[in-house]
């Protein structure tokens, strides 16, 4: 499918975010959230119901494959995730583990709706370690109920799904055993799954506990984690339109509000230069719906901030300006913003229309192939739209993919 070019807008933005951006990487480490400029006034935002969901993931040698399927289903697990109606709030967060005299036991991302950031943490996530076969269960658990700044909202959806295939340490004098850390993440109403790689018994009978307790529900996939591996002919536009959509953000403020936002900017390399090209299209589509917009562009774009009105462009001090904007005219730094609105609404559209023709050629390949039933995707999309429904939300028959 061939894509018009967008015009002079975007080549602009793409050559003025090379040349206000030092030369990257393709490693990138988890950043914290973009600091609100001052003295901007930023609006209550609408309310919408939040989904926060934090998975708990063995990293150890024998999690190999599991690790590269989370890598590359995370993206169909957001969409699927952003399909329900209301259009929900997604905020993700993550806790590697390991066990006690390995590189680490946990590895703890804070839950944040800049999915992109998880994601990068999640990507440098590589199997090793472990020894003996119980795992440090115990202290991922609390720190996925205490590290994580979960919503204190009543009626968010508050989730943990916990993946691996060995039991918890239950002989470490100075853990936190697991029903005491679920006692806490109920009072908090924080639900627990569990999902189990591989079929240890002993795995089994400590997962459906945690489960119980946890008022969630346990389901086992093989070790490679179970999921389907879809790669369709639209992954490769989408994933260019995903990069053009990327070059559309025009980042201001001081040298410490951006800081965090050229960060976000290394996350979005290191994914167009390290993911598939179906994790890429999947993360377009996510993107370009209504519940990937804090992710698409997150805080400090001033496409975004002058189009909702909270910020007057002609008030914007020109030091905190894009470098290849502070030299334009009032006008010209107008017309420059007013093209990248352009462009950034030409570009959703099309992702979205391109993802609707890919959802369409996807079904079919799997309905072809005798369905997804019992797929990691399938089990995951079923327990979340049971479990959320319980606040409100409401999904479609099928997930993502």
């Amino acid at each position: 499918m061939k894509i018009p070019l967008l015009g002079t807008a975007l080549f602009i933005v793409t050559a003025a975010a090379v040349a206000f951006y030092p030369a990257r990487g393709s490693m990138v480490r988890p950043v914290a959230q973009p600091v609100a400029h001052d003295p901007i006034e930023h609006p209550q935002p609408e309310q919408r119901p939040v989904i926060d969901v934090v998975f708990v993931l063995d990293t150890t040698g024998s999690m190999t494959g599991m690790i590269e399927t989370a890598k590359e289903k995370i993206w169909s697990i957001a969409s699927s995730m952003a399909s329900a109606q209301p259009t929900p709030l997604i905020r993700v967060g993550l806790v590697g583990y390991r066990d006690r005299g390995d590189a680490y036991v946990t590895r703890v991302v804070d839950l944040s709706s800049d999915i992109d950031t998880t994601y990068a943490t999640l990507m440098q996530f590589t199997a090793a370690g472990g020894g003996d076969t119980p795992e440090s269960v115990n202290q991922a658990l609390y720190d996925a109920v205490h590290r994580m700044s979960w919503s204190a909202d009543p009626n968010a959806y508050k989730v943990i799904f916990l993946v691996g295939d060995a039991p918890p340490h239950m002989d470490y004098q100075d853990d936190v055993k697991y029903p005491q850390t679920l006692a806490l993440a109920a009072r908090k109403g924080i639900v627990v799954n569990t999902i189990q790689c591989g079929t240890d018994p002993q795995t089994r009978q400590q997962w459906q506990q945690i489960a119980s307790i946890g008022h969630g529900g346990y389901f086992d996939v093989d070790q490679a984690g179970g999921a389907v591996a879809l790669a369709t002919p639209y992954d490769a536009e989408l994933a260019k339109l995903s990069a053009q959509l990327d070059a559309t953000r025009m980042y201001y403020g001081t040298a410490e509000e951006m800081a965090p936002l050229r960060a976000k900017e290394e996350a979005s390399f290191g994914i167009h230069a390290n993911a598939s090209a179906a994790s890429q299209a999947r993360r377009a589509a996510f993107n370009a719906s209504a519940a990937g917009e804090a992710n698409a562009v997150g805080a400090g774009d001033l496409v975004t901030d002058v189009a909702a009105g909270r910020v007057d462009l002609a008030t914007v001090a020109p030091s905190t300006l894009p470098a290849p904007m502070q030299a334009m005219s009032a006008d010209e730094r107008k017309a420059l913003v007013g093209k990248n609105q352009a462009a950034r609404a030409d570009l959703k559209a099309q992702i979205q229309a391109l993802s609707k023709e890919r959802d369409a050629f996807a079904a079919k390949q799997i309905a072809a192939n005798g369905g997804a039933k019992d797929s990691l995707d399938d089990r995951i999309y079923g327990t979340v739209r049971e479990q959320a429904a319980k606040k409100g939300l409401v999904y479609p028959d099928a997930p993502k993919y």
